[in-house]
């Protein structure tokens, strides 16, 4: 499973009792601290929960991912253990509103934004590569190591920053985890319009023409799907891709002429943790929509069987299968051919399908699934299987190896082309689409495992796939547990060609930081001669393709005097990667959910910062 949204923190704070005046330190270190403290699983521990606000995590148990484990408890339960772990009481968040000085005094109409240079969706175009070319980017690889900061955007009341920035049109479009999307102008900042959703949005953003112009589509954490003009941000429609409760769109709706592609992933492998938990009933998802409606046109499951019971836990709850093959990543287009790739993530249950860590071939007029590849069979994980009580863990308990990362289109000469992958396993994978998913190389660039390996995606120009790596770890230390700043991290090169490693970089390492990995789980973007990869580190760096050396390196680790005169400081780098368009380099920093380093911040680059 790639690594998930901020609030994941709280898997095991199931069993709290109710007590007149809560005591959230007593609640938390007798029903949390045994995961959280021990280097179990994906816990952060405690030092790195005070990174979060009482309204992020009251967020999670009231409504996101933690939701049906919170629904158990007491208001003033739920509220006790978010204040302790935050270490403030709820009310003390920065305000979430937009100064007024932060707005754009102009009023250009928003038009022709695929005239001019852009980077939409999650991998600039359908074919998922991250690649920009020269006239695309406007910045060349000798321009690199001139990249300055132009300005900075604070996001208002957050503490993470995890949504992928789209750039069109000379305008900015990005999410927040304050459900929020932001349509600023690229040059300056200054803001154009808002949009509030139901819930935090994590998704890129995708453009597409309507009749009165364009739209925007994206989705939340509730599994909504939205489309809002992309002029004032009005909203045209809105629709419910999945009705389990703990659905949610990851990665990034895809536009296809009139079709919108979108994923559906979910969060219930969280909520297994919990013995009296009915795990589980979800199945991943690809709905194809009306882009000027969102009317639905079909929606295929990634796991064909209906879910149905199976046995009975040793707690007497009753047990569901076959779940989970969610799709967290933006699926990938051939508009030749009209077909649709998704990669899919492991089993939250018994029986594992055959879909699961899987690559899925469907055609886009009808959904059908044309061909599965699946690498890693009876891979069925939730995260029962590193807690104490494992009352819910699957039979096989892992490995844990999702396809958390689109799938790369390649074309290739004589009309021919290729699938790339990278997975948690730490193997990145070359498929041929034309032969049902054929296997023509696979090579290994790092160790892989639970939060290891391949986690949110590599980037491919015309000679190699760049895949970076997580590899995160945990280790003891003076102050108890502790990230592993001496594990973890790395970028390699591999020849699309053969899957022959052309070089490794080694993580530079975190120097006197802490808490600090150099792991990069971040996904990587790369231009002609220069591959960008970010770190949890709080590092942003770029790398010389021909051989792996640093040119740039960029530490986002401090405050910075935000356009819209917002506290803003920088972060770690994780989940989406840099976006370049126009001569200007876009990239948000501060995702810190597995205990990296928060941060709220938007960055603009420009050579010299002009």
């Amino acid at each position: 499973m790639p690594i998930r949204t901020v609030f994941i923190f709280l898997f095991l704070c199931v069993e709290m009792f109710a007590v007149n005046t809560p005591d959230g330190r007593a609640l938390y270190g007798k029903y949390c601290a045994g995961c959280h403290d021990s280097g179990t699983g994906r816990a952060p521990a405690t030092t790195a929960l005070h990174n979060f606000s009482p309204e992020q995590i009251l967020l999670a148990l009231e409504s996101g991912p933690m939701m049906i484990m919170g629904q158990r408890r007491t208001g003033p339960e739920r509220r006790a253990v978010a204040e302790f772990l935050a270490g403030r009481t709820v009310g003390q968040e920065p305000s979430a509103a937009i100064p007024k000085m932060a707005y754009c005094r102009d009023t250009r109409i928003f038009a022709g934004p695929l005239a001019v240079p852009h980077w939409i969706g999650w991998g600039g175009d359908a074919s998922n590569r991250r690649f920009q070319s020269t006239a695309q980017s406007g910045i060349a690889a000798s321009d690199v190591p001139r990249l300055r900061l132009r300005w900075a955007f604070g996001f208002p009341g957050d503490i993470q920053a995890y949504s992928q920035p789209a750039v069109a049109g000379g305008r900015v479009f990005v999410g927040s985890a304050g459900h929020r999307v932001y349509s600023l102008d690229a040059s300056t900042g200054c803001t154009y319009w808002t949009f509030e959703a139901e819930a935090p949005v994590r998704t890129a953003i995708s453009i597409g023409a309507i009749d009165s112009g364009y739209a925007v589509y994206f989705g939340d954490i509730h599994a909504n799907v939205y489309a809002a003009d992309a002029g004032s941000g009005r909203l045209l429609w809105k629709i419910h891709a999945d009705e389990h409760s703990e659905a949610r769109i990851t990665g990034a709706p895809v536009l296809a002429g009139n079709r919108l592609f979108v994923p559906v992933s979910s969060s219930e492998e969280v909520s297994a943790a919990d013995p009296l938990y009915e795990c589980c009933r979800f199945r991943g998802s690809i709905l194809a929509l009306d882009a000027l409606t969102g009317k639905s046109i079909w929606k295929t499951y990634t796991i064909s069987e209906a879910t149905h019971p199976t046995h009975k836990n040793r707690a007497g709850t009753q047990l569901w299968g076959p779940s989970g093959a969610a799709v967290w990543s933006t699926p990938t287009l051939d508009l030749t051919r009209h077909v649709l790739y998704a990669a899919t993530g492991d089993a939250y249950s018994d029986p594992v399908a055959n879909t699961t860590d899987a690559i899925l071939a469907l055609d886009m007029d009808s959904g059908k699934i044309l061909w599965t590849r699946q690498a890693t069979p009876g891979d069925a994980f939730n995260l029962a299987c590193p807690s104490p009580d494992k009352t819910n863990c699957p039979d096989a308990n892992g490995p844990d190896f999702d396809f958390g990362s689109s799938p790369i289109l390649i074309d290739l000469p004589h009309g021919k082309h290729m699938l790339v992958a990278g997975q948690k396993s730490a193997i990145v994978y070359a498929l041929d689409p034309d032969r049902a998913g054929e296997l023509l190389w696979q090579t290994r660039v790092g160790r892989g495992g639970t939060l290891g390996g391949i986690q949110w995606g590599p980037a491919a120009d015309d000679e190699n796939v760049y895949a970076a790596v997580s590899d995160i770890s945990r280790r003891l230390g003076p102050a108890g547990l502790e990230l592993n700043p001496e594990a973890g991290g790395g970028i390699s090169a591999v020849r699309l060609a053969n899957g022959e490693l052309v070089w490794h970089a080694a993580p530079p390492g975190c120097g006197d930081r802490r808490p600090c990995s150099p792991a990069q789980s971040a996904a990587v973007t790369v231009i002609p001669g220069v591959v960008f990869s970010g770190s949890s580190d709080g590092h942003l760096r770029a790398y010389a393709t021909e051989n792996g050396k640093i040119v740039w390196d960029f530490d986002a680790v401090h405050d910075f005097q935000a356009v819209n005169g917002v506290p803003a400081r920088g972060g770690s780098f994780d989940g989406p990667g840099p976006v370049l368009a126009g001569g200007m380099l876009f990239v948000n920093s501060g995702y810190g959910a597995m205990g990296g380093i928060p941060g709220n911040v938007l960055l603009a680059f420009t050579v010299d910062g002009k």
